[in-house]
């Protein structure tokens, strides 16, 4: 089997699309993703607008791509040090940085629930894999009694993911919400071992 990258229109093609969704990710945080962002994103990659969805099937796609790259980097932060509870606290911080793509992961989030929607699988597959991350880190400090130990690794889990989701949704209505703060608050009372 080759393990050389592919050359020619497809190559080119992958690296056009892999463009678009960098320069879309870099747009979004700052600008939003509503109104003329897709026409600055065009502009800065050197095509039309239209061009964009020679790439993607439709907007929602490009969307889901977008929120897919900021995944990955929130996954290089935690990679550079910290990862499972204690990268929270810094995504949280690097989310208050990129308005954008938050309010486009709150809204996306909540127009996705329908099986039918293009980024159901990715909302779907992304909290199925942030609990079973964090359930697992959980049990590793329930183990060693840094944790609480009388709930469950995965209830735990799904309720830290519900605390973070709603102290960034309650920060795009008022900025004076500190969600890394908060999130590190909660996480320390609500996982704080019981008294012996």
């Amino acid at each position: 089997m080759s393990t050389t990258k592919p050359r020619g229109p497809y190559a080119k093609g992958a690296e056009r699309r892999e463009q678009i969704v960098q320069t879309a990710t870099d747009v979004f945080a700052t600008e939003g993703f509503e109104g003329t962002a897709l026409k600055r994103v065009a502009e800065l990659v050197g095509v039309k607008e239209a061009t964009l969805f020679h790439y993607f099937t439709g907007k929602q796609e490009l969307l889901t791509a977008v929120l897919a790259e900021r995944d990955r980097r929130g996954r290089e932060l935690g990679s550079a040090g910290e990862n499972g509870l204690a990268a929270l606290v810094p995504v949280a911080e690097r989310n208050r940085g990129a308005p954008g793509l938050t309010t486009l992961y709150a809204v996306a989030s909540a127009t996705a629930n329908d099986p039918g929607h293009a980024s159901h699988g990715y909302f779907q597959d992304r909290y199925a894999r942030l609990v079973e991350e964090l359930a697992a880190d959980i049990g590793h400090k329930q183990q060693s009694g840094e944790v609480r130990s009388d709930v469950a690794a995965e209830s735990l889990a799904r309720l830290v993911i519900a605390a973070f989701d709603g102290l960034q949704l309650q920060w795009l209505y008022d900025k004076n919400v500190d969600m890394a703060q908060g999130l590190g608050e909660l996480i320390g009372v609500l996982l704080a071992p019981q008294a012996s």
